[in-house]
């Protein structure tokens, strides 16, 4: 979110939060993208802020509600006001427990159990949802558009474009079986609590083969989950790197430090496999490697 914007977006979550009798007398920013994560306090409530039409929180809100009917591994929405999503001065906020972290963090055993418990809960959810096949046509479209991309340099966008496209055929010739998943279930999104890991973020949600949710997660996790087809596995990998490569690359990005990691994507596009996961590109990037 734009630093303009910031201020604007705290004040409504505070605004909010204030009118339902949850005391919020500051407000922490814990993660700033294209949407903020706040810690209100003294009421330690999570308020996740977003301008309203650029969000899907009625989606997430419903969604969430109908995974912890299910004991799935989610993060809980804030008990002590109505499970919905309040509007304030063109900014839509959506109230949640706020979770104290623990250490040691999700060993890679536990992460795969969970992220397994999460897939079998939402086999049971029947809502509507996008196909992860829509995310590869949105980062198709950034790329063809000049407009959308205009600092991709030609040779970049020819690499994008046949891969996107080579990939995408690949992926659904294998045929493989499509439930709803997390969609980003990436270590930045998983919780490490007292009640165990706990997914957030269910925004991304979407259907498609586990594999693309696996493809996501640390290569460890990965080792834990059983039944995994690997194959499979690699090309979703090699996948998220292109999205998220055309991605950074869209006007108006707001992930910190887009244009590092876009090159570094294009970067591991061009050398080939093995293909790394986002979260080891982001250890590295964030160590100064």
């Amino acid at each position: 979110m734009e630093m303009s914007d910031t201020s604007r977006a705290i004040a409504a979550a505070i605004s909010i939060a204030a009118s339902l009798g949850l005391p919020a007398d500051d407000a922490i920013v814990l993660h700033n993208s294209n949407k903020l994560a706040l810690r209100l306090t003294p009421s330690d409530v999570l308020a996740r802020v977003a301008p309203v039409g650029q969000e899907v929180a009625h989606f997430e809100v419903e969604l969430a509600q109908r995974l912890a009917e299910f004991g799935s591994p989610v993060g809980l929405l804030e008990p002590r006001v109505d499970p919905r999503v309040y509007t304030r001065d063109g900014f839509a906020v959506t109230l949640w427990t706020y979770y104290e972290p623990v250490t040691p963090h999700v060993s890679p055993a536990d992460y795969a159990e969970a992220l397994e418990r999460l897939h079998a809960g939402m086999r049971k959810v029947d809502v509507p949802s996008p196909s992860f096949m829509e995310r590869i046509t949105e980062a198709q479209e950034v790329v063809a558009s000049l407009d959308l991309s205009p600092g991709l340099a030609d040779a970049d966008r020819v690499l994008l474009s046949g891969r996107l496209g080579s990939l995408r055929r690949a992926i659904e010739g294998r045929g493989a079986v499509e439930q709803l998943l997390h969609g980003e279930p990436h270590p930045g999104n998983v919780l490490s609590t007292k009640k165990g890991p706990l997914f957030i973020d269910l925004e991304t949600c979407c259907r498609g083969p586990v594999e693309f949710d696996l493809a996501h997660a640390p290569e460890e996790v990965c080792k834990h989950y059983p039944n995994v087809d690997q194959g499979l596995l690699d090309d979703c990998r090699q996948l998220v790197l292109a999205m998220l490569a055309a991605w950074r690359w869209e006007l108006g990005d707001q992930f910190p430090n887009g244009k590092r990691f876009g090159e570094e994507f294009l970067r591991l596009l061009r050398e080939g496999p093995p293909w790394p996961t986002f979260d080891a590109v982001t250890r590295r990037l964030g160590s100064g490697q």
